[in-house]
């Protein structure tokens, strides 16, 4: 299918990447960033978004000079979405050199290999982790959260959806891990919907669920006669369980909520299924467009150019950490670990959107959340590279969507977890 690529694609790419910082390499040493990422499993089509990203960001600021005088270098580690292999795999590219480390696309992994990465002493920054705890409860000071958490995906989803759910029943089908539990606490939370009895939901296994495991919970969902259905799934599984939904004629009865979408989701469910589904997204490439962002049109078109494909919110996610991680480096004359960590916390910047921020408190990136919705799939097949899935119907600026600090505090202390980072 045009714009999904084999990890093969990706890795000529980071070749070509280095060849063409080759002249440079010869005159300096490189400054080495390790990328931590599923190149193959259910979640590779957003891993390979975030090594798309990377080498744009890469090739750009090594194109300008590099960073302190000196390009920069890609190293990659595949985790296949597993903890242990991403916490391996920190170890290797803390070895290697890597002055920072980055990715993740499962909650769990991301947590895991920021907790290695504060052992081998290097900066870890979250890609697509959405579970509160990845900022909350597991926080740590070497962890830098890039995307939005559960709570403001939640917090967004809530405030659109106010007015459309007073008087309907709800039904949540929840991954169960990390990011699930947090996502449906959030939802809960911020829809009224905590009365479990009231507003039902079950749990489907995670990893690897069963085409069987999604028939029996959208069997379940049917027979509780719930208007709403709350989907909380991501990657390969979510596609699986719309696919599920439509041949269940599911989707003519309820109203289906994904809480965090990405453009590979979407590719990989289809225009069709996916026509009428709402969810948010930290970034989608249609946001920069609605909201005249200047710098986040020059991104995708950049990333349209070199890869004749939309950028998704995993490669806006690389492409961001990159330059964040130049910015830092600059601005403390350094790529010492300390160093960058001072540097970050508090700072304010604008890159592919509006104004974004590391909260010193969790080193969260306090950011916009948007609400979106599928289009039909008439508009989206008659979209450049039938791309064009999203209908952004909401903005949540940064401020009102995030946890306060008495919030996260209190998370923190009912956790027994310090109330500073350590």
């Amino acid at each position: 299918m045009r714009g999904l690529v084999s990890w093969r694609i990706v890795s000529r790419w980071i070749t070509a990447s280095l060849m063409i910082a080759a002249p440079f390499v010869q005159a300096a040493e490189t400054i080495k960033l390790g990328l931590n990422y599923p190149s193959t499993g259910r979640y590779k089509q957003q891993g390979i978004m975030q090594a798309r990203g990377a080498l744009l960001a890469i090739e750009e600021i090594n194109a300008n000079g590099g960073v302190l005088g000196k390009p920069l270098e890609l190293l990659t580690a595949n985790t296949a979405s597993k903890p242990d292999k991403a916490v391996a795999n920190v170890k290797t590219l803390a070895k290697q050199g890597a002055a920072m480390l980055f990715g993740g696309v499962s909650s769990s992994v991301a947590i895991a290999a920021g907790k290695e990465a504060a052992q081998q002493k290097r900066i870890y920054f979250g890609t697509l982790t959405y579970a509160n705890g990845t900022t909350g409860v597991e926080g740590h000071r070497h962890m830098f959260r890039e995307s939005y958490n559960a709570w403001m995906a939640s917090k967004a989803l809530g405030r659109y959806l106010s007015d459309e759910l007073r008087g309907k029943k709800l039904f949540y089908i929840t991954a169960d891990y990390s990011w699930g539990w947090s996502t449906e606490e959030s939802l809960r939370t911020f829809t009224d919907t905590m009365d479990a009895a009231q507003n039902p939901g079950v749990k489907v296994r995670f990893p690897r669920p069963r085409e069987s495991d999604f028939v029996t919970a959208l069997e379940a969902a049917q027979a509780s006669g719930a208007d709403v259905l709350m989907l909380i799934q991501f990657g390969d599984d979510m596609a699986h369980a719309l696919r599920v939904a439509q041949r269940m004629n599911i989707k003519d009865k309820m109203t289906i909520i994904v809480p965090n979408l990405t453009l590979g989701m979407a590719k990989a469910a289809g225009a069709g299924i996916m026509e009428g589904v709402i969810g948010a997204v930290p970034w989608s490439w249609q946001v920069p467009y609605q909201y005249d962002y200047a710098s986040g049109k020059t991104f995708v078109e950049a990333f349209l150019k070199k890869f004749e494909a939309h950028p998704s919110s995993a490669a806006a996610s690389a492409y961001s950490i990159v330059y964040q991680f130049k910015d830092a480096a600059e601005r403390a004359g350094s790529t010492q670990t300390n160093k960058l960590i001072k540097a970050l916390e508090g700072h304010r910047y604008i890159g592919v959107k509006d104004e974004q921020q590391w909260r010193k408190l969790d080193h969260q990136n306090i950011q916009s959340v948007y609400v979106v919705k599928s289009k039909p799939r008439r508009e989206i097949l008659k979209s450049h590279l039938h791309e064009d899935f999203f209908e952004v119907l909401m903005k949540l600026p940064a401020d009102e969507a995030a946890r306060t600090q008495e919030e996260w505090l209190l998370a923190r202390k009912t956790a027994g977890k310090p109330s500073k980072l350590q």
